[in-house]
C-alpha cells in the first residue's frame, strides 16, 4: 500500500465519545495516520488529550485556528482534517481549513442550516477541496 493519509482532528478529546469512534474507524483499513489535532475548545484539555493520543508536541494545538494556520504552512501538512466537534462548530471549522487548502471529513450534520451547507459546498467546489 502507498503512503498513509495524514489526518488531523478537531474535537474528540478527553471524554468525547465520537472522537474515539472516528479514531477507531480511521484505523480499520490502515490508510490514515492521526498526526495532529486540536482536541478540545479548552486549551489545557486539548493539549492533554493530544499528549495522551501520542501526538507530537509541535502538532498538538490549543485551538483549531492555530492548527489550520500552522498545518497549512508545514511541508508535511495534514492531508485532511476530521471535524468531530459540537454541531454548531462544524461550519466555521470547515471553512477555516478549506481556506487553508486542507480537505474536510465532517461529522454529521454538515452545518446548522441549509445556507451554511450551501456555503460549504460552494467553497469546496470553488477551491477543489474535498468535503466529506
Amino acid at each position: 500500500m502507498g503512503q498513509k493519509i495524514k489526518l488531523g482532528m478537531v474535537g474528540g478529546g478527553q471524554g468525547a465519545f465520537i472522537g474515539a469512534v472516528h479514531r477507531i474507524a480511521s484505523r480499520i483499513d490502515d490508510r490514515y495516520e492521526l498526526v495532529a489535532g486540536a482536541f478540545s475548545s479548552n486549551a489545557e484539555r486539548a493539549l492533554t488529550s493530544g499528549k495522551e493520543l501520542g501526538i507530537s508536541e509541535d502538532r498538538n494545538y490549543q485551538n483549531f485556528q492555530e492548527m489550520a494556520e500552522k498545518e497549512s504552512q508545514r511541508e508535511d501538512k495534514i492531508d485532511a482534517v476530521a471535524i468531530v466537534t459540537p454541531n454548531h462548530m462544524h461550519h466555521p471549522i470547515a471553512m477555516e481549513f478549506m481556506n487553508k487548502g486542507i480537505h474536510i471529513i465532517c461529522d454529521k450534520p454538515l452545518a446548522m442550516n441549509l445556507k451554511q451547507c450551501e456555503e460549504l459546498v460552494q467553497a469546496s467546489q470553488d477551491s477543489n477541496i474535498l468535503l466529506l
